[in-house]
This record gives structure tokens, sequence and C-alpha cells, in this order.
């Protein structure tokens, strides 16, 4: 099955693999693709078997190949105004236009087109690939799928290429996170005598202007080194949605909200969860001085390991080398670099596209960015057969 890069695009554009659905069409797609180059892949179900993630092994068995790691799902098209039908590509004036040209079907596609490259030039090192799922709700795809990597024999590339769209510049680091669904648990009573009862409502709010006075302090600290390239160069904490109440006059028996922080990679992911989960403890015993049955609820939804800089690790040396890039690029978005960096895989983000491109509607990648990476893969495949 040769297809160009482009027409490899266009295959994986039609698969509606939105995060809230199914993507098994597209890894059974990618499956026969595969296997009709002589190439194995290696499935890992999700929990209930309605998703999948899928890797793959071109060349000799040795250690010290590259992995090219994307994602198969993408944002939700619902409420935005489309010019074209999403799930076709479609060119006009030098820009493809679908969701998931830029993120990240578009590098998705550049990943496959290298599979009969690299077997055509007889590579020395292997390539691998890597797609995942369910990285738009929190990257929790590619963590199972790198341990059975891992676990299951495969050899152990020295690089990891990160395609999220990124202009073909070399990425070295980005931001983590974690985020909670609260659920604040209050006691109804009438608010002439709100003291008796709990606000779940106010209770919230607490803990939310709390996030906002611990966004202050980190904003008046000087950054460290390592933090300093990022925008902005602190670790923040943010409140997206809320709802609670029943009505005007009743202190609020519930308030739901969500609660996420960005973590710059200078500091620890599990100290500022300890630190949220201390100011939680506070307001619980606030709130059972009161009511006993009261408290506070907090489901984690996401945890995800920021890309620490590695000083021309091996995936830097590559990226630049192969790209020409040698200026600094650190973004405050998340990817899955920093899990495959968090197992010991030196990684880098590196892809065609602009992320501000990324979830809109009418999104798109433009002909020359696409053409830049199909250039790259040429290239990536030319080093591993030296």
């Amino acid at each position: 099955m040769d297809l160009t890069a482009r027409a490899l695009m266009e295959k994986l554009i039609s698969f509606p693999t939105v995060s809230r659905d199914s993507n098994l069409e597209l890894i059974d797609w990618v499956e026969v693709y595969l296997d009709s180059h002589g190439v194995a892949s290696t499935r890992v179900p999700n929990d209930d078997g309605t998703k999948a993630a899928l890797y793959a092994h071109v060349g000799p068995q040795v250690d010290g190949g590259v992995v090219l790691s994307g994602h198969t799902d993408v944002v939700p098209v619902d409420g935005q105004a489309w010019d074209t039908d999403p799930f076709i590509v479609t060119e006009i004036d030098g820009k493809l236009y679908g969701r998931g040209t830029c993120d990240m079907k578009g590098f998705d596609a550049l990943a496959l087109f290298a599979v009969p490259l690299a077997i055509k030039a007889g590579i020395k090192r292997p390539l691998q690939i890597a797609l995942s799922y369910d990285e738009e709700v929190g990257c929790l795809g590619a963590p199972p799928m790198i341990d059975h990597m891992v676990s299951h024999g495969m050899p152990r590339a020295d690089t990891v290429l990160v395609g999220e769209p990124s202009m073909m510049q070399v990425v070295t680091g980005h931001k983590g996170g974690t985020g909670w669904h609260m659920h604040v648990r209050g006691f109804e009573v009438h608010s002439s005598i709100a003291y008796q009862g709990v606000s779940a409502i106010m209770m919230a709010a607490k803990l939310i202007d709390w996030a906002n006075q611990v966004n202050a302090e980190n904003a008046a600290k000087t950054p460290s080194d390592i933090n300093a390239p990022f925008d902005p160069p602190y670790t923040t904490l943010h409140c997206g949605t809320i709802s609670g109440g029943t009505a005007n006059n009743i202190t609020a028996k519930d308030c739901r909200f969500s609660f996420d922080m960005r973590i710059v990679p200078g500091d620890s992911v599990a100290d500022w969860q300890a630190r949220v989960m201390a100011k939680i403890a506070e307001l619980e015993a606030e709130m059972q001085a009161v009511r006993p049955e009261t408290g506070i609820d907090a489901v984690q939804f996401f945890t995800l390991p920021g890309l620490v800089p590695e000083n021309m690790g091996t995936a830097e040396e590559l990226a630049r080398r192969l790209t020409g890039d040698n200026a600094t690029h650190v973004v405050s978005y998340g990817t899955e670099a920093g899990q495959f960096q968090e197992r010991g895989y030196s990684a880098v983000v590196c892809g065609p596209g602009d992320i501000a491109q990324a979830h809109q509607p009418n999104e798109f990648i433009t002909v020359d960015q696409f053409a830049q990476g199909e250039a790259f893969m040429h290239r990536l495949v030319k080093t591993l057969a030296e």
C-alpha cells in the first residue's frame, strides 16, 4: 500500500476520532497499512476495549533507534463554525483544512510515510512508531503504551520525537500539569441563619481565591534558570468551570468546579499535589466544625510530568541536526514527551504546524509546513541508514 504523505493524512483525517469516541477504525486501518509493508504492530487497548494505542518497530532488532510519537484523537468540532467539512482535507490558498491536520494527524501521516522509506533505505538503526489515544483529555493513553513497549522487549530507542505542532522548531521543555474535579459538599439552611449551615459555593470560593493568591505569590518570585524561558515562568493554578446552589436564599448544598495546575519543570508535581490536598484538609476542618457531614471530594482526572531540558540529550542533538534549529524553545502546554522522558527516554517536541491553529474552527496546516515535515522524514531516514 504505497501512499503519499498527503494521501495518508487525508485517510487519517477521514476517521472522526474525537476523544469521546472510539479510535478503533483508524487503528484497524493503520494495522493493515503497516502489514502491507511487512511491519507487525502491537495494540495496547484501554480498559473497556473501545480504544487502543499502537506501536511498531521497523529495522534491525537493536537498541538506539528513534520513536516517532503522535496521538490519534482530536478535539470535537461541535459548536464550531467550519467553512469546510472538518473530516475531509480541503486545500485553499496554500492551507490544508481539516480537524487534526495540525494537531496532529499531519505528523501521524508523516510518521507512517517514513515506514516504507525506512524499509527501502535499509536502515541500520530502528524506526519506531507510537500512536496513542486520549491525549486531548489528559495524555491518558501514552503511559500504558510506553510501559508495554518497555515490558514486552521492544528494543530501547535513544530518541523520541513527539510531533506536536512546533513549526518544526525543537522544543526541549514544557510544563507539566495535574487537575481535579472538585465537589464541595455543604449543608443547606436558610440564608438568614447561614452560620448554622455550610455554603458549598462560599467554601469553593475560598479554595479558588487561595489559587489567586498563590498565582500572585508565584508571579512575584524570581524564576529559576530552568523556568525563566516559560510564559509565564511560574506554576499557575486555574478554575475553568463552576456550578452549584439551588436558590438565592439557601446556603448551597453542592458546588462542583474544575481545578488544574500548569507546573514548570523546576517544580515538583507531587509537591504541588500535596499542597492542594493540605489546603483542602484545612477547609474541610473549617466546614466540619459546623457540620461534620460536609467535605470536599477531589477526584484527580489527569497528571502529566513536564519535559525537562536535557542539555543536549540525544533527542535534542538529532532534532537540531535535522532541522538546523539551534534556538531555545519551550512551551506552556503539556505533551506526551514528558511521559516518555519520565520513563527514561530522551525526548523533544518537533512537528509541523502552528499550535495556534490547534482546536480551532477551520484548523489548518500550511502546505509549506507539511512539506517541511516530509523533508524532515527523508533526512531522518537517511540518518538512520548511515
